[in-house]
């Protein structure tokens, strides 16, 4: 924007009044505005029965960050115009709001990546922002899916081909959507990085293998740098 007064009184001091009057590039005073992106995002949660096996509580710390209070503040203080939700998956998904995370527990249930997914889309799709993404936190197990008649097909070793196929195609749907998908990764076993490596590689996001000690420090770190990358 040319901030025109200051314009004329630069040249005027430089030349003087005269009969023809001339501006220079120097004399020319622009503000420059910074245009940001507006960014909805979507948490989601893993809360099934695998994030507190084998004596690691993965949950709680997963709770802490998906609280949000840090995220949430900064959203609130520095970029008012964004928003942010939380979805929680087990056997199904449900919305819930940030208040209700301090008293939930993670139960036996299974991991339904698949409708946690869809459930993030369609809270997105009532978004009007310029950006769109979703944070999911999870030990990257899928074992569970929602079939067309309602009922929940189950595999409590993971892994299942049908389960995984039917979760990455909506990983490709989100994608396809211009939804950007970064996934937290709170376990180390080769076969559940290695889906996650999947997931990354479909939804052209990040994967971020972390512990539950130092997860919400990347989370901080990569909704700064996304909201960065995004200035104009």
């Amino acid at each position: 924007m040319l901030l025109l007064s200051i314009t004329l009184s630069r040249a005027l001091r430089r030349q003087g009044l005269r009969e023809r009057f001339d501006l220079n590039y120097p004399d020319l005073q622009i503000h420059q505005s910074e245009y940001q992106s507006f960014c909805a995002t979507v948490v989601l949660l893993d809360c099934s029965h695998s994030m507190i096996l084998y004596g690691e509580d993965r949950f709680t710390p997963a709770k802490k960050v998906a609280l949000a209070l840090a995220l949430a503040q900064l959203i609130r203080t520095q970029y008012p115009g964004d928003t942010m939700r939380c979805v929680l998956f087990h056997d199904s998904a449900e919305k819930v709001r940030l208040a209700e995370l301090a008293r939930l527990q993670a139960g036996l249930q299974y991991t339904n990546t698949r409708d946690d997914l869809i459930l993030a889309q369609r809270i997105l799709n009532q978004e009007k922002k310029d950006m769109k993404q979703i944070i999911m936190i999870t030990d990257g197990n899928p074992s569970a899916l929602t079939l067309k008649d309602g009922r929940v097909y189950k595999n409590a070793f993971g892994l299942d081909p049908l389960v995984i196929s039917r979760t990455l195609e909506e990983v490709n749907r989100c994608k396809r959507q211009g939804i950007l998908t970064n996934t937290f990764m709170l376990a180390t076993d080769p076969a559940l990085v290695n889906f996650v490596r999947q997931v990354t590689q479909l939804c052209k996001g990040k994967a971020y293998f972390t512990t539950p000690m130092t997860l919400g420090e990347y989370l901080l770190v990569d909704y700064m740098n996304r909201k960065t990358r995004t200035l104009h």
